[in-house]
């Protein structure tokens, strides 16, 4: 299969147009229910329907390009792929558009070359996977799979509207739900948002687990007083027992494992005064491991250090435990048939972990699923700064187009 690399690169240049920053030569804002948002959603019903793909869209927003040609039973689970159109404010061009046109792209290879698949193919874009608006993340695929229903992710508000009557107002609330489950397999090309790529020089990285997510809220309560009058000696300081918090979780994350990573991302201290000293402290506690246990030790890390802090300090905490998903792992049928795709069209590939959640958490356990990576130049994603070179998103294409042409034989 020889693939349009040029088309490719049009497809993704003329979507990071809508909500382009005006002071950034790339990058763009895009979130669920603007009208950037709406322009992406048409222009992509618009590739679909060129290339001669069945569009449907479920009532959560989801979109779905079908394409059945002569050779694929109808009734067969079909073999599907993408990502999502939605960004992170002022986000980049690459992250969730490349798996959308990969995808697509990958079809239209096929059927450039003539190749003949016995199950349907479809190509998806998922309604907000970054979690900006209406949601904390993986919106759309969660209610694919079952995770969430329709009246609930509907419901959804971002405080001034839901997402049904965003949905309304894009002409993207459609009927039914798209059903992860009913496919045969499914595959997701990315940006891989880390170095390890660049640093091997491979073009194409096969992932192996996807990270699991722990989220803590913690609260640590001291007692305010004045910044003048109170001794040293004499105060309950809740962000001075906080930061040693901060750096406890660091030096656990450290410690446990290469994989292991521990963030103190949000923290609110008040009553936020420079003349007083502060009397409450909320953290947000973000842990990460490819491994649960790891992910395990290091909560477990975090109720040792605020205990210690309660008996040193004199402080009250509370640490609560709300958001939970664990490590993913990989199909091996499907890595197998990229891993074979790339090694037949010389394309050299590299095993490594996701250190970021995607859709694809959630696909891998209603089917058998796998996640490529193109190569992030310095690792940078989330940014204006965020780049592939073009001609790595052709090459990680062609291992994608291989693999699924493989799977929908």
């Amino acid at each position: 299969m020889e693939l349009d690399g040029e088309r490719l690169r049009t497809d993704i240049e003329t979507t990071g147009e809508f909500g382009a920053l005006e002071d950034e030569e790339h990058g763009r804002t895009v979130l669920t229910g603007t009208e950037a948002n709406r322009r992406a959603r048409e222009y992509f019903v618009e590739r679909l329907e060129d290339a001669g793909l069945d569009v449907r869209v479920d009532a959560v927003g989801n979109i779905a390009g079908r394409w059945t040609p002569e050779s694929a039973d109808p009734d067969a689970a079909a073999v599907a792929a993408g990502s999502h159109l939605d960004s992170v404010p002022e986000g980049g061009i690459f992250d969730g558009p490349l798996g959308v046109y990969s995808a697509l792209e990958a079809v239209r290879a096929m059927q450039d070359a003539g190749i003949e698949p016995t199950r349907p193919v479809e190509v998806v874009s998922f309604t907000e996977e970054e979690g900006q608006r209406f949601a904390s993340g993986l919106l759309g695929s969660s209610v694919a799979v079952g995770e969430r229903s329709v009246a609930d992710a509907l419901a959804l508000t971002d405080g001034r509207t839901t997402l049904a009557d965003a949905l309304e107002s894009m002409g993207f609330r459609g009927e039914g739900r798209l059903d992860a489950s009913e496919w045969d397999s499914w595959l997701e090309l990315h940006v891989e948002q880390s170095k390890r790529l660049e640093r091997a020089d491979v073009p194409v990285g096969l992932v192996t687990t996807i990270t699991g997510i722990t989220h803590c809220d913690v609260t640590v309560r001291g007692e305010a007083n004045h910044a003048g009058a109170t001794p040293m000696d004499e105060r309950t300081d809740a962000l001075a027992a906080a930061s040693e918090f901060v750096r406890d979780v660091e030096r656990g994350a450290t410690e446990i494992g290469e994989t292991t990573v521990g963030t103190v991302g949000k923290l609110d201290a008040r009553p936020n005064a420079t003349n007083v000293v502060p009397g409450t402290v909320e953290m947000s506690v973000d842990i990460r491991d490819v491994s649960y246990d790891a992910m395990n030790e290091l909560v477990s890390r975090a109720e040792e250090s605020l205990s210690r802090l309660e008996a040193e300090r004199g402080v009250e905490t509370t640490l609560s435990r709300g958001f939970d998903l664990q490590p993913t792992e990989m199909s091996e049928r499907c890595r197998r048939a990229v891993a074979e795709a790339g090694e037949n069209a010389g394309i050299e590939t590299l095993d490594l972990h996701s250190g970021a959640a995607h859709d694809t958490m959630y696909v891998a356990g209603v089917t058998d699923a796998a996640m490529l990576f193109a190569p992030s130049r310095d690792g940078i994603s989330h940014n204006p700064g965020e780049w592939t070179a073009w001609e790595d998103c052709a090459t990680a294409t062609r291992a994608l187009a291989g693999g699924l042409a493989s799977l929908a034989r």
